[in-house]
């Protein structure tokens, strides 16, 4: 039993490895949730979702690239972004979880759908796919709502038209929704567009 024991450790020893390594080498493409841990502030840990522009957001350090680049690399410019706010440089790990392929979507989908970008302080940052026509408010109940640090008076909508590539953004005040305000207009949906929930300011 016991040198069926050590068999077994080596292979789960093994499988592990494989698993790291193939994470450092796997190249991160937009769609891709990113797993992110500081070791010295568990406030900041995350998931967030690389955009279609190839980049995320992340406290402290702005809006960083990620497309084209290993997990090993992401680790590296987080650390240097954030090493400012620190004593001495923090323990940053990242790990990388691809999105959905076209064809398992196309699996799951009972019909026409479009891809929304949740990232922020969402229950469940990510890609969401969802029937044309969704609105604001549906979609953001599918990602499970602001957290607890959301500033949820300050939530945006980011719309790029595809023929001039210009962004739009719209300011949501959902607070206000929450507590009974009316929406004059519920806004629905588009193929591409980014819902951004900020993080809460000190005192907001």
């Amino acid at each position: 039993m016991t040198h069926l024991k050590r068999i077994l450790a080596g292979l789960l020893l093994a499988l592990v490895a494989t698993v790291a390594a193939a994470q450092q080498e796997y190249t991160v493409r937009p769609g891709d949730t990113l797993t992110i841990e500081v070791l010295e502030d568990t406030a900041l840990n995350r998931s967030v979702v690389v955009l279609p522009d190839g980049r995320f957001s992340f406290p402290f350090a702005g809006s960083l690239r990620a497309a084209g680049l290993t997990v090993g690399q992401i680790e590296d410019n987080i650390t240097a972004a954030i090493q400012p706010n620190f004593a001495v440089a923090p323990n940053v790990f990242v790990t990388a979880r691809p999105g959905a392929s076209e064809a398992f979507a196309a699996e799951q989908s009972t019909g026409p759908t479009i891809e929304i970008y949740f990232l922020g302080e969402v229950a469940a940052p990510g890609l969401v796919e969802v029937p044309p026509g969704t609105t604001f408010l549906q979609a953001l109940a599918q990602s499970g709502g602001p957290t607890a640090f959301a500033a949820t008076k300050r939530i945006q909508l980011r719309r790029t038209d595809p023929g001039t590539n210009v962004q739009r953004v719209y300011s949501i005040n959902y607070r206000a929704l929450s507590q009974g305000a009316a929406l004059k207009n519920d806004i629905r949906l588009r193929d591409g567009d980014v819902i951004l929930v900020p993080e809460r300011r000190l005192f907001e």
